[in-house]
């Protein structure tokens, strides 16, 4: 018997969530302020309570000697992107995905990563932040800020899949009229159709196919100083 979708048919709709264990809030900030940038990423669950916001703003302030007006601006960052993500709770979410590919491609400190997998949408037990600790155990990764930068981009690029899914649902009801296809097309979700249950027979939540082992595998390397020196010298640039 071919399993259920979590995530709901296009004539069976679920309301909006994240499909992990924990539907946590992937936060991006990167404020400048008189010639002074703090950039950072960190996952923040949105059940604590909104005081909490501030309180961590002016302990980040305080930790890295960062100038007092630094404190508004992570709040409102942070607040920003939190009412965004509870903005769409309660939405229905249509998608006829199973499995999407997830993409790697970071620079923390000296080490570069490169990857890609495909990550089961029905496994609502997965763990982003696990599977960042198992692959930087796997490739012998020492810098304790590699893990949580991969697993912030995973949930990253989840979170973008089920925004494009709530969005796909509220076109489906405006054109009513319009025949609706079984799977919603990968040009709406932004990742191709496939079936997870045809292509692996699942037991986890990311699957590597034994014929792309060589086209899959992960890359990883470690910069010099000169070549990180160059490398933010390049990214300044390009931001400015």
């Amino acid at each position: 018997m071919k399993p259920q979708s979590a995530w709901g048919s296009l004539k069976n709709p679920v309301k909006f969530k994240i499909p992990t264990a924990e539907s946590l809030v992937p936060i991006r900030l990167d404020i400048e302020i008189d010639g002074q940038r703090f950039r950072d990423a960190f996952s923040w669950n949105p059940n604590d309570p909104d005081s909490e916001v501030v309180v961590f703003a002016k302990r980040t302030v305080k930790d890295l000697k960062l100038p007092p007006g630094f404190i508004t601006q992570i709040a409102q960052s942070i607040q920003s992107q939190l009412t965004e993500f509870r903005s769409y709770e309660g939405q229905d979410m249509y998608t006829g995905e199973r499995v999407v590919p997830i993409k790697l491609d970071l620079r923390v400190n000296h080490t570069v990563i490169k990857d890609h997998f495909f990550w089961d949408l029905n496994n609502f037990e997965s763990d982003p932040e696990e599977f960042a600790r198992t692959f930087c155990k796997d490739m012998e990764i020492e810098d304790p800020e590699v893990g949580p930068a991969i697993a912030i981009s995973i949930r990253e690029q989840l979170y973008e899949i089920a925004m494009q899914s709530v969005a796909s649902a509220r076109e489906s009801r405006a054109n009513k009229k319009r025949r609706v296809t079984e799977h919603i097309s990968a040009s709406k979700t932004g990742v191709p159709a496939l079936d997870l249950v045809k292509l692996f027979g699942i037991r986890s939540s990311v699957v590597r196919k034994r014929k792309d082992w060589d086209v899959y595998e992960p890359i990883v390397d470690l910069l010099s100083n000169e070549e990180v020196d160059a490398l933010e010298a390049r990214e300044e640039k390009i931001t400015r």
